[in-house]
């Protein structure tokens, strides 16, 4: 899968951190509903590899694809492959990983936030790179600095993405963006509350389309 092409109409990835195993079916149906076509569940959720393949069941129907987050180590990266997860995201820059997934043909976003990571990300076979955290270095005027030098590069905004500021990261050059418990928070998963989740998850996207 070319994951940048299928992305391109709605350049949206949802961060799972701490979804309860059994709320698969209603997390691809509101993210359907929505129309966000990619969501990934984080590795240091508990459960996570039976998360990912029965989320992974779930949204095959719905064309939705499925991947894993805060991949760090090796058996991370192991444990997502194992699951079925159909990209990787990183929250560094870890050679092996990202060489790993590029061998294996699979997607990778491999976290980054200096010029020189997000170059050596990208040169090690890098798919895009996610430049996190990115609210806490001047949010999109640093997209928009990095976007630069780094014109073949894609990039990836992660932290602080938000309804207000989502439209903002995309005209300073980002081609994804990424966001987690601002929508998808853990008491309201936890809760069910995929009504909420919705809600918010509606607003983000009208924001960018």
């Amino acid at each position: 899968m070319n994951l940048l092409e299928f992305l391109q109409p709605m350049p949206v990835v949802g961060i799972l951190r701490d979804i309860p195993q059994g709320a698969e079916e209603s997390c691809v149906k509101t993210a359907a509903e929505c129309g966000l076509k990619a969501i990934e569940v984080t590795m240091n959720t508990a459960n996570a590899e039976a998360i990912i393949a029965d989320l992974k069941a779930a949204a095959k129907p719905y064309g939705i694809t499925v991947g894993a987050g805060t991949v760090r180590h090796g058996s991370d990266l192991d444990k997502a492959i194992a699951a079925g997860a159909e990209f990787i995201v990183t929250p560094n820059t870890r050679n092996e990983i990202i060489r790993l997934s590029a061998t294996a043909r699979i997607p990778i976003i491999p976290g980054a936030l200096t010029p020189t990571e997000v170059q050596k990300a990208y040169d090690l076979g890098a798919t895009a790179v996610k430049i996190f955290p990115v609210n806490c270095v001047g949010g999109p005027e640093y997209i928009k600095a990095l976007r630069g030098p780094f014109r073949d590069i894609p990039l990836m905004a992660c932290g602080g993405v938000n309804p207000e500021n989502a439209a903002s990261y995309l005209k300073a050059g980002a081609n994804l963006l990424s966001f987690g418990a601002s929508i998808y928070d853990p008491k309201l998963m936890a809760a069910g509350d995929w009504a909420t989740i919705a809600e918010r998850l509606k607003k983000l996207l009208a924001s960018i389309k």
